[in-house]
């Protein structure tokens, strides 16, 4: 392809293909869902023809135009992170859609269900309830496609540049937030705010990644290592020659097909004889507090906890009281441009440099970036006062241009960091044994911490005022510190390297263990505390 990769083993030039690309597209198209999601709502639950209805002979739509600023301040939390909540437990039950029908047949029963709570959303009656609803649907399918995308896309791939194809998720996210900026502003700049469209339309073009969505699922291959998984060794086999472009009879078929039969034989461990879901979550979560296994699932839960403490999602949500804090007016515009930004900063990093630079320095560089400058924003807004000011002195007015500058490079520095990197750490790093699992569990460490910010957010602005930037400039630097000792480097290794990498030499009892692995692995470079 033209761009540096580190490969595991010799690669036929064949399995660089577009079949392999194409897929991992199709599939990365979920995140479409949610990333406009985060862009489009705040605006537009904020604008006077969601809070009642332009005709004073009419009904209130909403009546949410009568209610005190706090209130209304709870009413849109609400709104907003009863999407959180939703997709909290819609991520905890792919996990056994995803054992049980597959990657495949997980994507299109979301995409259902997201579709359905668009149209509630889009066409409600005027009750509020409806808008819980649909938004409640809406959560819960998206939970079930973030618990299902990465690790997909990470089974189709090859280690050799599963950080780019798992980053594609990312793109598609960032994409997402554009479009949600953008349509925002152009109904702002073409459609009064006083008329039911305005509100209308971004609801309703959440139909469209969602049709995409589920027509897309019909063009793809279920994952060869589910079929494997369920000894259906022939549909693995011609799935897997049709992403690789190879024979049946390739000695890289061949080796592949092997190493997977290796770690479903460790999965099979896991179980321990127990038959059903109940069995294999019974096994699996005795799996998951083995040493080498732990650590594991302790990082998920600490990157997506580092990421959502970062201040993007809070920016995404709630940029037009962010824009308004440093003096700017047109907020619909800068919003736009900060997702512009930050998604051609996420399409270079994870089309380019991702399988180049790795996980762990580009944590590390972007965390400290990102917090230098949330630190001048703060600072900014607690010395010029630009958002109550009633004149605005010159040195305040550069000040802004340079705060808003800043926010700008943040969009750049925080898109090759913790952007998109939990992602794709979690999606690589566990065994195939509990992938669906752990996916689903990643998945919700996700949608419990972004419930946590965007719920807490508009309290902490109307309490901390300025204090919220510098707040989130710490956990910026407390991320790169952790990520200095704890987080490890797991670009283009295999699974079986993964459990060298992270101290893991199988079960505890080996007569109960089965095929353990690595029972002799060396431990240089292992990750046991997070």
């Amino acid at each position: 392809m033209g761009w540096k990769v580190v490969e595991d083993r010799p690669t036929p030039p064949e399995v660089y293909n577009w079949r392999l690309y194409s897929s991992a597209i199709l599939i990365a198209w979920g995140a479409i869902t949610f990333g406009y999601d985060g862009a489009f709502l705040g605006t537009t639950i904020a604008r006077a023809s969601f809070k009642r209805e332009s005709n004073p002979h009419l009904l209130v739509y909403f009546g949410l135009d009568k209610l005190s600023s706090t209130a209304y301040a709870n009413v849109s939390s609400n709104i907003t992170s009863c999407f959180q909540a939703a997709a909290f437990f819609g991520a905890a039950a792919s996990w056994a859609s995803l054992e049980s029908f597959g990657r495949r047949i997980t994507l299109q029963i979301s995409s259902v269900l997201f579709l359905v709570g668009c149209i509630l959303q889009t066409v409600p009656p005027m009750n509020l309830a409806y808008i819980y609803a649909g938004r409640s649907i809406c959560g819960f399918a998206v939970g079930g496609i973030t618990g299902t995308v990465p690790s997909y896309i990470s089974e189709l791939s090859i280690p050799s540049i599963r950080g780019r194809l798992t980053g594609l998720f990312e793109i598609a996210y960032q994409l997402g937030t554009v479009i949600g900026f953008w349509i925002n502003y152009g109904i702002d700049q073409h459609i009064s705010k006083t008329s039911k469209q305005s509100w209308v339309i971004p609801m309703g073009v959440q139909l469209i990644p969602g049709g995409v969505l589920l027509i897309g699922t019909f063009f793809l291959k279920e994952s060869p290592l589910f079929y494997l998984k369920h000894d259906k060794e022939a549909q693995a086999v011609n799935s897997l020659t049709y992403l690789r472009k190879l024979p049946a009879d390739h000695p890289y078929i061949i080796e592949e097909i092997g190493l997977y039969r290796d770690r479903i034989a460790h999965e099979r461990s896991v179980v321990r004889g127990k038959s059903g879901l109940l069995g294999y979550l019974r096994g699996a979560a005795r799996e998951c507090i083995l040493p080498g296994i732990r650590n594991r699932v302790a990082l998920a839960f600490i990157m997506f906890a580092l990421q959502n403490f970062s201040g993007a999602n809070a920016i995404n949500y709630y940029s037009p009281t962010l824009f308004a804090s440093i003096g700017i007016t047109n907020t619909s515009l800068y919003t736009g441009i900060y997702g512009l930004v930050k998604a051609i900063g996420s399409i270079i990093f994870y089309v380019y440099f991702i399988d180049m630079w790795g996980r762990r320095q580009p944590w590390m560089f972007s965390s400290i970036a990102c917090a230098a400058c949330l630190l001048y924003v703060g600072i900014y807004v607690k010395v010029g006062h630009p958002a109550t000011a009633t004149v605005i002195s010159e040195s305040t007015a550069r000040g802004g241009t340079a705060a808003t500058t800043l926010i700008m490079f943040y969009s750049v520095f925080w898109s090759f960091g913790a952007n998109g990197l939990p992602w794709i750490v979690t999606a690589e790093i566990y065994p195939i044994g509990i992938r669906g699992l752990c996916g689903a569990y990643a998945a919700m460490c996700q949608w419990l911490w972004q419930f946590v910010i965007t719920k807490s957010t508009p309290s902490m602005f109307i309490a901390m005022g300025w204090g919220v930037w510098i707040f989130f400039a710490g956990c910026l630097v407390l991320s790169a510190v952790w990520a200095f000792f704890f987080l490890p480097e797991t670009k283009g290794l295999r699974l079986d390297e993964m459990d060298e990498l992270f101290g893991f030499a199988g079960h505890a009892d080996p007569a109960t263990a089965g095929m353990a692995v690595h029972d002799k692995a060396p431990k240089v470079n292992q990750v046991e505390a997070v």
